[in-house]
């Protein structure tokens, strides 16, 4: 008897994890790996943050919390996306999450039924689809190409709909591609979704994270209709350096809201109060925005560094990514599919990608430049000595 729920079954464990623990597990056995893979900046959490939560523990503050977070920290949440990003959210208006990945998770629970249908854009976070699964929903996928700069048009959302959608998932900017959404691109979807009456979450974790003079905008600032239709996710782990921290949100429509805080209610509860000091300093406190400016001026050169070495590689092409911190590589010269390429490339170069099946597409890797130039450096010379076997074996 299989004693396990069928929506197991369905399920695909993470593989940027796996590719993230397999290249750890080499190291600690003295293996030169160069891990291009992992999402996740290595710099350290500010000090100012880090101190914030360490005088939370010295006042005692290990009890029990709100669920839907500390009424500072929604408030502080709900102020920066009215300064930022022209959204008008109130404290009430912001659920506080043990993560991005529980923000998204708890907003699919709260809004998809059975057979509800879920628009994502490919290439996509590879949470995204299994998370409709869970909730019994149908993901159906909206193919991009570098010719379109990896972004779905307002003709395209169109024509997806039908009479079973309930919602889009929108990532800007985007893992795994770093494309950002224009203005106009967005407002262009946005008429389509007021004028089919349809829900958007906009993942936009990665916001701060944004080079080459690019300007990052909130589809739900775009107008009145479109903003009672938007639900946001973000959340302090990219930009601030806390990816272990645990600390998400969203910020939508008070009935969604309500719904997501009372699935949590019975899951996780509260997130850790001193997490929540320290996203407290995030906000508050005049220092950081110099240090998230100095990690990404950082971000910004291992980029220009990793995009100039792929574009010497034969059989290699890429499009330049506006922000976050990966480039999307497209290895269909080599001849191998992207799960055999980055298995591969780890056994017999001992360089760690992802493989862009994870992500919808399965002719191209996913290399992360959070990590320091030297390992990226490295990481290119390999690859391209990789590359040229592969072209090799094919001529």
């Amino acid at each position: 008897m299989n004693r396990l729920a069928a929506r197991v079954s369905s399920l695909t464990p993470s593989v940027t994890l796996a590719v993230a623990a397999k290249a750890k597990a080499l190291k600690m056995k003295g293996v030169d790996v160069c891990s291009l893979s992992t999402g996740e900046p290595d710099f350290d959490t500010p000090l100012v943050i880090k101190q914030a939560a360490k005088a939370a523990l010295d006042r005692g503050e290990t009890k029990y919390g709100p669920v839907s977070g500390q009424p500072l920290l929604r408030e502080l949440i709900a102020q920066k996306h009215a300064r930022d990003n022209g959204l008008a959210y109130a404290a009430e208006h912001v659920l506080v999450t043990n993560g991005g990945k529980q923000a998204l998770y708890n907003l699919t629970m709260a809004l998809i039924n059975p057979g509800d249908e879920v628009l994502i854009p490919a290439p996509y976070w590879l949470s995204y689809p299994e998370m409709v699964s869970l909730a019994g929903g149908v993901s159906v996928f909206l193919p991009t190409t570098e010719a379109t700069d990896f972004k779905i048009t307002a003709d395209q959302l169109e024509q997806a709909i039908t009479s079973r959608t309930r919602l889009l998932v929108l990532n800007s900017p985007s893992n795994p591609t770093g494309m950002i959404y224009t203005r106009a691109e967005l407002a262009a979807l946005a008429e389509v979704l007021v004028r089919r009456d349809l829900l958007v979450v906009s993942d936009e974790i990665y916001e701060k994270l944004i080079y080459d003079d690019v300007r990052h905008y909130s589809i739900g600032s775009l107008g009145d209709e479109i903003f009672a239709r938007t639900i946001l996710c973000s959340g302090f782990s990219k930009a601030y350096a806390m990816t272990g921290w645990r600390l998400g949100y969203l910020a939508g429509p008070l009935d969604i809201i309500k719904a997501a805080s009372a699935i949590q209610s019975h899951s996780t509860s509260n997130v850790a109060a001193y997490s929540q000091a320290g996203a407290i300093a995030a906000l508050q406190d005049p220092t950081v925005p110099g240090e998230v400016e100095r990690m990404v001026k950082v971000f910004a050169e291992r980029r220009l560094v990793m995009y100039e070495g792929l574009l010497k590689i034969p059989g290699i092409r890429c499009a330049r990514a506006q922000g976050a911190f990966y480039l999307f590589a497209d290895i269909q010269a080599s001849g191998l599919d992207s799960g055999t390429f980055c298995e591969r490339l780890l056994d017999e170069v001992q360089v760690a990608a992802v493989p862009g099946l994870a992500f919808g597409s399965d002719t191209h890797i996913r290399l992360s430049y959070a990590t320091d130039t030297l390992t990226i450096t490295r990481g290119l010379e390999r690859l391209e000595q990789f590359m040229k076997s592969c072209l090799t074996v094919r001529t």
